[in-house]
């Protein structure tokens, strides 16, 4: 593999300069001066794309037979590479794979136009540091000594001016559920609880619009970026129609190739406000609510079991328990729990034990699953899902699908929700799922 250090720019002007690019992947940690946003990544001209139908039974021995087959006889980086990720796969799996890899079997037809999950494998990156304002590239040889020609083509790419963002044409928005039928099917969960169904399930609503032919994802993405800058933000571009631009807060699965693993679960939601004393009650408001605590505490001990069934005896620990973190558009209630993965087990067999991840589901997770099938109005698709990377060396980051634009070919989808308890108020869950919805519908009225 070959590398070279470029001149610093902005990860926001290379993804301008090279959208177009078919299989185009940025994941991208667009929020500024936060520490939890320290790499970003761009992923050029993948080598192999693995698309999976939204009904195969396993879809994670699919990825890892794929990932083993294709994974080149030489993938060590350079020894001065300074990042984890060093080529792989990038991509995503939709909650609605998971589901039925899980044997919850659901009462909607997939999405049309949509896969199951889609990944390219990439040899040719581009990686920033957002600290020390450094950009490196690396390719991998192809055939015979190509990487030195595909490094100067791109690099040529980058020296070229930036094209003229169309404006972003507003998509007609409408609500699948109308506000009294989102409450009342709350009220419907709340039912569930009280019967000893479930502790807690996360409820969605969806909201859909066609795609006009003036409908630019990139350009949409780049002003999102703006108004919601996150640090697990990324643009999946599969093909066929089908773009992610997403925005996410949520750290999913890190795994590093020593077997540490982390996830970072997002339970309790608070409006941010311009005024920085009404900023601050706010998080204090969040922090003392035994609702949004009680919430976060019985995901968190979710994901300590899921974890239990891939890690090392003993190694499961709950570094943060509760603690408010701030983002663009809300405070939130994070945890974080690690554990070390058994000998043997790698990226895979970590996503069998722990997807849909725990904090977009509910407890028990099995019920809470069957439960949102019977009351949301709609497939799930790529939404609350995964997205991240896999690398050649069995490590992974990857973060939960929310917060998130899902295109197809002839439809734009966004969707948002929250964790239902005893406790919830129909109409404050509303009012939170439209802030989480806010900055994507850009001022929709449905």
């Amino acid at each position: 593999m070959m590398m070279r250090e470029l001149p610093w720019r902005d990860p926001g002007q290379v993804f301008l300069t090279l959208a177009d690019a078919p299989g185009f992947a940025f994941l991208d940690s667009a929020a500024n001066d936060d520490p939890r946003a320290k790499v970003s990544y761009i992923g050029l001209d993948p080598v192999a794309i693995l698309r999976l139908d939204p009904l195969v039974d396993d879809p994670y021995a699919r990825l890892g037979a794929w990932l083993e087959e294709m994974r080149p006889a030489d993938h060590a980086p350079p020894v001065s590479w300074p990042f984890a990720f060093a080529g792989g796969a990038v991509g995503w799996l939709g909650y609605d794979l998971g589901c039925h890899a899980a044997g919850v079997q659901s009462r909607f037809a997939p999405m049309p136009g949509l896969p199951g999950g889609w990944f390219g494998l990439y040899d040719t990156l581009l990686a920033f540091d957002h600290g020390q304002k450094r950009l490196f590239a690396l390719a991998g040889d192809r055939n015979a000594g190509d990487a030195p020609a595909r490094l100067a083509d791109f690099t040529a790419r980058l020296a070229e001016p930036l094209p003229p963002m169309p404006p972003v044409a507003r998509p007609d928005w409408r609500a699948e559920l109308p506000p009294a039928q989102y409450k009342a099917r709350i009220e419907a969960l709340r039912t569930y609880i009280a019967a000893g169904d479930v502790y807690q399930a996360n409820f969605t609503t969806r909201f859909s619009a066609p795609r006009a032919a003036a409908f630019q994802p990139a350009a949409y993405y780049a002003a999102l970026r703006r108004r919601s800058p996150a640090p697990f933000a990324a643009y999946l571009d599969g093909g066929d129609g089908v773009v992610l631009c997403c925005t996410s807060p949520e750290r999913f699965l890190r795994l590093v190739p020593d077997g540490l693993v982390e996830t970072r679960p997002i339970k309790g939601t608070a409006p941010r406000a311009a005024d920085q004393a009404a900023d601050a009650a706010f998080a204090a408001q969040l922090l003392a609510s035994p609702k949004e605590r009680a919430e976060n505490l019985m995901i968190t001990d979710l994901l300590r079991n899921d974890l239990g069934q891939v890690c090392e005896t003993g190694s499961i620990d709950v570094p943060q328990l509760l603690a408010v973190e701030s983002y663009a558009q809300a405070h939130h209630l994070v945890s974080a729990v690690t554990g070390r993965l058994r000998a043997g087990l790698g990226p895979t067999d970590l996503l069998r034990a722990t997807f849909p991840g725990g904090s977009i589901t509910g407890a028990p997770k099995r019920r809470a699953m069957q439960i949102i099938d019977a009351l949301e109005s709609a497939p799930r698709g790529a939404y609350c899902g995964m997205l991240g990377w896999i690398g050649h060396d069995g490590a992974m980051d990857s973060a939960i699908i929310i917060r998130t634009l899902v295109a197809t070919r002839e439809r734009l989808y966004a969707q948002a929700g929250g964790g239902i308890t005893w406790d919830s108020d129909p109409a404050a869950e509303y009012a939170e799922m439209r802030l989480k919805l806010e900055k994507l519908l850009e001022g929709c009225d449905g």
